[in-house]
């Protein structure tokens, strides 16, 4: 992907936003990318596919910024008739995890997972700047 990965387009360099590396409309146009390839991931595929790990580190842009994930490692596999999956023992970035789960026990979750974590990109684009610093 020659473009590499979100996160190096989205967060300001300097103090003030004037050093935002990708005009608005290109942000405007990557954020639906983002929803349509977790529609196909959620509900166009067979098994539904459950990323568990959406974070501008682990988007990939194209030479045209189109979106794309990577980074499977979390992910779990759900039946379409299912909309819950057991997380156990399951290690993620915690500014992208819904604050509810993270301070329960992660057993099951659902779709709304990669959702929330799609939320928290959104606000990263628009802020130009990362929600926590750690």
């Amino acid at each position: 992907m020659p473009k590499g990965l979100l996160e190096r387009f989205i967060y300001s360099q300097g103090s003030d936003n004037q050093n935002r590396q990708l005009e608005w409309i290109t942000l405007y146009d990557i954020a639906p990318g983002i929803v349509r390839g977790l529609e196909y991931l959620h509900q166009c595929c067979n098994t539904r596919i459950l990323h568990f790990d959406i974070k501008p580190h682990n988007i990939l842009l194209d030479w045209i910024f189109c979106p794309t994930f990577f980074d499977f490692g979390l992910s779990k596999l759900c039946e379409r008739n299912k909309s819950i999956v057991s997380m156990i023992g399951a290690r993620r970035t915690a500014k992208y995890i819904a604050s509810k789960v993270f301070f329960q026990n992660l057993g099951g979750v659902s779709h709304k997972f990669d959702a929330y974590s799609y939320g928290m990109i959104v606000l990263e684009m628009v802020g130009a700047r990362k929600n926590i610093n750690v």
